[in-house]
């Protein structure tokens, strides 16, 4: 597959828009018994990149799907403490950010490809805030473990500023990767146990958030990016 590259730069923000509002619940949600995908056995070559976009279930299932992404993990970094719940997260005070950990081969797709779609399906303009979630957990942020991470990270965030893709200015934060956790189980893969689901099953999720926030953005995200997606069967 070649290599994206500065393809995604050009791709208009507005194709991924967050524009119907929906509250996502608390934290009393039940475990799924949707479909639950196929373990993937992750490489030892493997590279990780971590990222915070807002709700964890929104962007997941988009790099999920991508090719060269071997799987996505939901997460907590950033905050005070390498213990940390869900509801410790949704609090605002824990410092954590609800993020996404992204296994890949870098031969197939590369950081600078991921961190520019990354900068492309989210809106990195509004300050701790996506669509209807708010609070310091849903910053946008890139976490990095060296210097040159560090550096890529910066050079995304400049070259997305210098596209003008969005019309206000760029918040994401540049943040020394710290204290993860990876996410509850029952937060892994959500959408797509989701759509697995069947209508009973449904009842017991966040259905009115997933129909409303992160179904338009997947099906957007589907269509736009089809050529770049991994092929099913």
């Amino acid at each position: 597959m070649a290599k994206m590259g500065m393809l995604f730069v050009l791709v208009s923000a507005a194709v991924i828009g967050l524009a119907v509002f929906s509250v996502r619940q608390g934290g009393d949600r039940k475990p799924l018994s949707g479909k639950i995908p196929a373990q993937v056995t992750i490489p030892k070559d493997a590279k990780e990149i971590v990222l915070g976009g807002g709700c964890f279930w929104c962007i997941e299932t988009l790099f999920e799907e991508l090719e060269g992404v071997y799987t996505v993990e939901s997460g907590y970094a950033g905050g005070k403490s390498a213990q940390a719940t869900y509801a410790d997260v949704s609090s605002g005070t824990s410092g954590h950010a609800e993020t996404i950990k992204i296994f890949y081969n870098p031969k197939v797709i590369t950081a600078h490809d991921l961190l520019t779609v990354f900068m492309t399906v989210h809106d990195p303009t509004t300050l701790n805030r996506q669509g209807p979630d708010s609070g310091p957990q849903y910053r946008s942020v890139i976490f990095y473990s060296n210097d040159e991470e560090k550096k890529l990270g910066q050079q995304v965030i400049d070259e997305i500023a210098k596209e003008k893709i969005w019309p206000n200015k760029i918040v994401t934060v540049l943040e020394p990767l710290k204290n993860y956790i990876r996410a509850e189980e029952y937060h892994q893969d959500y959408f797509n146990k989701y759509e697995n689901a069947s209508d009973e099953e449904r009842a017991r999720m966040n259905g009115g958030y997933c129909r409303a926030i992160i179904e338009p953005k997947v099906k957007k995200f589907r269509a736009k990016f089809a050529s770049k997606l991994k092929k099913k069967g």
